[in-house]
């Protein structure tokens, strides 16, 4: 280095990473302030000074935080980018110091003085420079194919150790060492030290590439650069352990998981770690284990024991269910005196449209659990509620522990929606999958076919709904604690209607809650003629249509007219939801003789018909017509004879059937209609017909009736009486031995009616026949199943 060395000042462009040696062309990415300040102040052609930072965090670098020595680069090309970073393309030259700081904004210049090389011209430089051009032409690898384009050239000592330092994959600090050599002969020595460890390298992976490629077939070598992983490790003395499986390791480790089922982790878990990741078996091993993890083996929800504060919600959300609520706070004052967590299964079952479904939520809010819906209709293949083995592919578990994972506790309200309407296909039968799950005495070893161990669900709260419990096996039907729901009386749904149907439909509208003003007298209406249901549903949907009705009116005012509440009166029902589309056909139908009214229970809820009866002339024949099971045609048939033997004491002809035949009919004859409790109908239709003695417009009855004329009681009272209400029947006739159904009866329709409980026919005809005497005529005595869907009802 020379004695005069001049100062010279220069712009700085300081490098967060990157090290620039003598020689070679560099494109620098600029983002900072100071730098983006410095490229708009430069132009191609100018020459600064780049130096590496110490630190690359360091956002703004003083002198102290640079290395003293850089490098001359002249600037070839400056470019702007959208985002507001620019680059600049730069040739190295020779090395130079830094001295000062001359100004600091709004770009940094620095005096600097060159840092020429030393012994440069010695013939050890000259040596060492001719041996390491051979050792580069040895070395191959990554970097080998330029490194010996690079020095095929003949350069000087300087310029070749800086060109193969450049060219060396060499780190940070190793880079910052070759720029701070001035002294060529070290400059060598230093950088053949470097082309030695490359060189080590290389034939290192070559080793442990060729390890690789005798573990690897053909068809696993797109997972060469795993296996490289797998080599190095193996010759370090470390682990294979994947993060993915550390973290799934320690995840199980937390779940707190039953003896029986650490075993099979811990063996699942030496069996992936030894497995390529490649390997289909990994994939499904993994998923099992996770499926593992996130299961609630341990996690419970706090279940609230304040039974007020259940009551209150359950009250909150549903109007009446008085059986049903008395249930679930019967059950969780069990759980606050026993300090257990032993869950329950309850079914409940009515028509659609009661609450059933909506009531699981409700149970759930108020109890603090999670909830979880699984729907079940329709489900014919038993491995979707239990799983698939995992020797099949894509083999997932089953909707119940799926269930369980989404709710995450040990102790959630799982509701089991339509379970009768599961159907049995060639995958087996799903609801026999069920009869684990809701036996208390076995479902807390609940075991899913995926998972093949036991899961304990007996702190579940099962609840099940179902419309028709006919339809379910009779094992089933056993594990499970029955709460029926037979419908709302009138007063019940008008309640429901103003406290909870009418203010959400009128949400659903954009109308607020005083925009609409209906009377109690025209939301009776709108139950009574426009819905005959056992539940609120197509009440709900007549609420909306009023809603909307009402919300074309609003939106059809003018700016300027006032904002008053539509009034809604039940004269104005027909503007608003149309035509009635029910009407009491009870005086209408058995103004004759001949027709009874009957009462019949269905799987949407209890309803009222009409059985008909006709005589003419014939040789005794009897008619039985209207899609009638057999066991509704042995009831007529045994009406028939009841009435020939007892004729006498009913004021009968005797010989009435040996000049004419009798003709059964019960309308709806689309519908199937079978069950013994139309027996007590058919004997009123028949000794009405014969002897002209109109039945009573005001009764209707139901019963199964022996030959004997004995009145033998039947089921579905309470679904009956309801729907005789609904229909205007002032006077029920029933069994004697369903008098005790009758507690189940809401005391409010009770007090409207009339109950008459008959041992025997004689009691029945005495008190549904009128006194007066009609002449004998050809009549019609009608079973019709008003608002009746598809489903067939039962008369039993």
């Amino acid at each position: 280095m020379t004695d005069n060395k001049q100062a010279t000042d220069y712009p700085l462009l300081p490098l967060r990473r990157g090290v620039l040696l003598p020689g070679s062309v560099s494109t620098l990415p600029v983002g900072r302030t100071r730098s983006l300040a410095l490229v708009d102040a430069v132009s191609v052609g100018d020459i600064i000074v780049v130096a590496s930072q110490r630190e690359p965090e360091t956002e703004t670098p003083t002198l102290a935080d640079i290395h003293p020595i850089g490098v001359l680069a002249k600037v070839h090309r400056v470019g702007r980018s959208n985002d507001g970073s620019a680059r600049l393309v730069v040739e190295t030259r020779e090395r130079v110091g830094l001295e000062q700081v001359v100004q600091s904004s709004p770009y940094m210049r620095v005096s600097a003085i060159p840092a020429p090389d030393q012994n440069g011209d010695a013939t050890e430089a000259k040596v060492l420079a001719e041996s390491l051009r051979e050792h580069v032409r040895e070395l191959a690898g990554d970097a080998g194919g330029s490194l010996v384009e690079a020095v095929a050239k003949r350069l000087e000592p300087s310029a070749l150790a800086d060109t193969i330092g450049a060219h060396l994959p060499l780190e940070r600090h190793a880079e910052v060492e070759v720029l701070m050599t001035v002294d060529v002969v070290e400059r060598l020595r230093l950088v053949a030290r470097f082309v030695n460890e490359a060189n080590e390298m290389h034939a290192m992976r070559q080793k442990i590439d060729e390890e690789v490629r005798k573990r690897l077939g053909k068809h696993q070598r797109d997972v060469i650069l795993r296996e490289r992983m797998k080599a190095i490790q193996s010759e370090l003395g470390e682990a294979d352990e994947s993060g993915e499986v550390d973290k799934l390791e320690t995840k199980l480790a937390e779940a707190e998981l039953p003896e029986e089922v650490q075993k099979v982790v811990d063996r699942e878990l030496k069996r992936l770690t030894k497995l390529n990741p490649a390997h289909p078996e990994f994939n499904v091993a993994r998923t099992y284990l996770e499926t593992i993890a996130d299961l609630p083996w341990s996690t419970r929800a706090e279940v609230t024991d304040d039974l007020d504060e259940v009551a209150a919600q359950l009250d909150a959300d549903h109007y009446g269910l008085d059986d049903v609520k008395e249930r679930i706070l019967e059950h969780m004052a069990v759980l606050k005196l026993s300090g257990g967590s032993k869950g329950t299964i309850l079914c409940l079952a009515g028509p659609p449209g009661v609450g059933k479904t909506s009531l699981g939520r409700s149970i759930a809010e108020a109890t603090h659990r999670p909830f979880v819906r699984i729907a079940l209709g329709g489900v014919r293949d038993e491995a979707e509620v239990r799983g698939h083995r995992r020797t099949y592919v894509g083999a997932i578990p089953g909707r119940i522990v799926n269930a369980m994972r989404k709710a995450g506790v040990k102790n959630p309200v799982m509701l089991l929606d339509e379970v009768d309407k599961l159907s049995q296909g060639w995958g087996g039968s799903p609801e026999a999958a069920l009869l684990e799950l809701l036996d208390p005495e076995q479902n807390h070893t609940f075991t899913d076919h995926y998972l093949e161990l036991p899961f304990d669900m007996s702190e579940v709260m099962f609840v099940v709904t179902a419309n028709d419990l006919s339809k379910m096996s009779p094992p089933l039907r056993d594990r499970l604690e029955i709460v029926e729901i037979n419908g709302y009386t009138p007063e019940e749904k008008l309640k429901i209607a103003r406290g909870h149907l009418l203010p959400r439909k009128l949400e659903e509208n954009a109308l607020g809650p005083d925009a609409v003003e209906i009377d109690d007298l025209a939301l009776r209406h709108v139950i009574t003629d426009y819905t005959r249901e056992a539940g609120v549903r197509q009440l709900g949907r007549e609420l909306g249509k009023l809603g909307r009705s009402v919300a074309l009116q609003v939106a059809r005012r003018k700016p300027d007219e006032p904002a008053e509440a539509v009034h809604v009166a039940a004269e104005d029902l027909d503007e608003y939801l149309g035509k009635r589309r029910f009407f009491n056909e009870v005086a209408e139908r058995t103004a004759v003789p001949g027709v009874a009214t009957g009462l019949a229970w269905t799987p949407v809820g209890g309803d009222i018909l009409f059985i008909e009866t006709s005589q003419m002339r014939g040789k005794g024949g009897l008619k039985i017509t209207g899609q009638l099971g057999d066991v509704m045609k042995e009831s007529a048939h045994a009406a028939l004879t009841y009435v020939r033997s007892n004729a006498d004491a009913i004021g009968v002809d005797p010989n009435f059937l040996e000049d004419r035949d009798i003709h059964i009919h019960v309308p709806a004859g689309a519908v199937p209609k079978d069950g013994p409790s139309a027996g007590v109908t058919i004997f009123t239709a028949l000794t009405s017909l014969l002897s002209g003695r109109r039945v009573r417009n005001d009764t209707a009855m139901t019963g199964e009736c022996t030959l004997r004329g004995r009145v033998l009681p039947v089921g579905g009272i309470k679904a009956k009486v309801l729907a005789a209400h609904r229909a205007g029947i002032t006077r029920v006739i029933l069994p004697h031995r369903n008098a005790r159904d009758l507690e189940e009866v809401p005391e409010e329709v009770r007090s409207q009616l009339e109950f008459i409980l008959a041992e025997d026919m004689s009691e029945v005809i005495e008190a549904a026949l009128e006194d007066g005497h009609e002449p004998e005529q050809s009549q019609l005595g009608l079973t019709v199943l008003t608002d009746v869907d598809s489903s067939s009802p039962t008369l039993s």
